[in-house]
């Protein structure tokens, strides 16, 4: 019930904040295309975030004739969790990564990238799953979801805005004197539209990933696979930096997203280092 009353709030104050920035650049045409895309948004998000988000990263559903320890672990992990066995997806990719997504317990996907295979052990990667099959099980995945893509919206209509300064608006003339702003109210709308989008994501995933480390560590039998994997994810992920679509950043288990300035003020993660000495001091 906590997630269900979390993901209406979301959904209700995405909506507001998407049809208020709608009518600061576009007045009442603003408002209303920006209201229409938020509700569309909301359809989309909820209905098809998995397969949106899958496609987006190029995943491919494997079978346990395609990857059989891949499989086995997840269908292990689920039958511990008392959970449907979640479609498995691979996506083409060398950084290492992985995540979860879906609507609900029912109609959920893990999907790890190419890199995760090749450098973690069975125990390692036991302990990433774990800690993707929680999400699933703490329903943390739908909220996720949406938060990509209204986040995505909200990227969408900062670039609207930079555009409509570009060519006077897409208003009429008395919208735009009736609801915009000026140029200096969209400047500021398209600064700081991309940094709302990112504190929402914030403040939905860093306790959250605290709290799947956890049901991770006690589903997996041992807090050291993850602790472990984190090290290694840290180390590797830095080096071959996946390219993400930063609206997506929350839902990997590791920040995709590298650099400094921004990025690493508005991270939707907690310290890697924190999650580790965490998981190092579990008893279990």
């Amino acid at each position: 019930m906590g997630n269900w009353f979390r993901t209406f709030l979301l959904l209700g104050a995405m909506t507001i904040l998407m049809v208020f920035l709608g009518r600061l650049f576009g007045g009442r045409t603003g408002m209303i295309f920006a209201f229409l895309l938020a509700m569309g948004m909301n359809f989309f998000s909820y209905w098809f975030s998995d397969k949106i988000v899958l496609s987006m990263y190029g995943a491919q559903e494997v079978g346990p004739s395609d990857h059989p320890e891949l499989y086995s672990i997840v269908q292990e992990l689920a039958h511990r969790a008392n959970l449907p066995m979640p479609r498995v997806y691979i996506i083409p990719e060398e950084s290492p990564n992985a995540f979860a997504t879906g609507r609900n317990p029912e109609h959920a996907a893990v999907a790890v990238t190419e890199g995760i295979l090749r450098i973690m052990d069975r125990e390692e990667l036991k302990g990433v799953l774990a800690h993707e099959m929680s999400h699933i099980r703490n329903r943390d995945i739908l909220i996720g979801s949406i938060a990509a893509t209204m986040a995505g919206a909200i990227m969408i209509l900062a670039d609207m805005a930079r555009w409509s300064l570009l060519f006077g608006g897409f208003g009429g003339d008395d919208d735009r004197d009736s609801g915009a702003l000026g140029a200096i109210g969209i400047i500021v709308m398209a600064i700081v539209a991309p940094i709302a989008a990112m504190l929402i994501q914030m403040a939905i995933s860093r306790s959250r990933e605290y709290l799947a480390d956890e049901t991770g560590a006690r589903l997996a039998g041992t807090p050291l696979g993850l602790a472990r994997a984190l090290e290694k994810l840290a180390l590797y992920s830095r080096r071959i930096p996946l390219n993400a679509n930063p609206a997506t950043a929350h839902m990997f288990i590791v920040n995709p997203l590298s650099g400094g300035g921004l990025i690493a003020l508005f991270s939707t993660h907690p310290p890697i280092e924190e999650r580790i000495e965490r998981l190092k001091r579990m008893r279990i």
